[in-house]
């Protein structure tokens, strides 16, 4: 059971969402960095390993085994309590985006934290409304006390778009969007899936409001991650490719 939980891979679809686990046995061998040169995508159940800047003749290959959107002290928790080991890569040595991650009043922070932790686990359709009403109330009263690129706060949005988004809220999952595609983009280097993904979602509500433009324009910049991250022939390549279709359809019938 050990050996299973120190290498398998967490299996994710479309808009990288945890949807189960599997061993891949040659990948298992890259070892992890929290800044790494490569990133994994699936297919389904294939999983695909892409380089996300150039690579010297003998520069090891690596991904990062965990989600890069906590602060060092964390991460190393994380790494320590599943695979055994610290990370001693340059952005671990220096911390240099911890102040960021954790700007803001201590127990403001502490308690959008607790929040996320709490709504995570709502997730049934009649559970939505609690979500968006929880995070709402939290995201107006920490509008002057917590930046968006707090790292609970920036979580708190993410929930609060998703809420919107199951209850049919386009105006409102639109607003929460856009407010995270600045943090993404400063937390997330330039080739990221994860930031890819973000800008399509934001793209498909801009749509939804007819902003045909502006979607266009969103658009474009998945794209120049997404053919790095995924590649051309990747099926969520494909059906950015058709909501492009769709802005420019959309475009000419205004």
């Amino acid at each position: 059971m050990a050996l299973v939980t120190c290498n398998c891979f967490t299996i994710s679809n479309g808009e990288m969402q945890d949807v189960g686990v599997g061993l891949y046995p040659s990948m298992s061998l890259l070892n992890h960095s929290c800044d790494p040169n490569c990133v994994i995508v699936f297919e389904g159940y294939q999983l695909l390993l892409h380089s996300v800047r150039e690579i010297q003749i003998g520069e090891e290959l690596t991904i990062s085994y965990i989600e890069s959107l906590m602060p060092s002290n964390e991460r190393q928790k994380q790494l320590k309590r599943q695979y055994c080991f610290e990370c001693d890569c340059l952005q671990c040595q220096t911390q240099n985006k911890d102040a960021d991650m954790l700007a803001g009043e201590e127990q403001v922070w502490n308690e959008s934290r607790d929040a996320v932790t709490k709504v995570k686990n709502l997730k049934s359709p009649e559970e939505w409304e609690q979500v968006l009403v929880t995070c709402q109330t939290l995201l107006n009263n920490n509008a002057d006390r917590l930046p968006d690129t707090n790292i609970y706060q920036l979580k708190l949005l993410d929930c609060a778009m998703d809420a919107c988004i199951n209850l049919g809220l386009w105006e409102q999952a639109l607003h929460y969007g856009n407010r995270t595609l600045e943090p993404y983009r400063f937390y997330y280097p330039s080739f990221h899936p994860l930031r890819a993904v973000q800008m399509m979602r934001v793209a498909k509500l801009q749509c939804s409001q007819d902003m045909f433009h502006q979607a266009l324009e969103t658009l474009k910049q998945a794209y120049n991650i997404m053919k790095v991250t995924h590649g051309m022939d990747h099926s969520l390549v494909q059906t950015l490719m058709e909501l492009k279709e769709q802005c420019e359809a959309g475009m000419r019938a205004q």
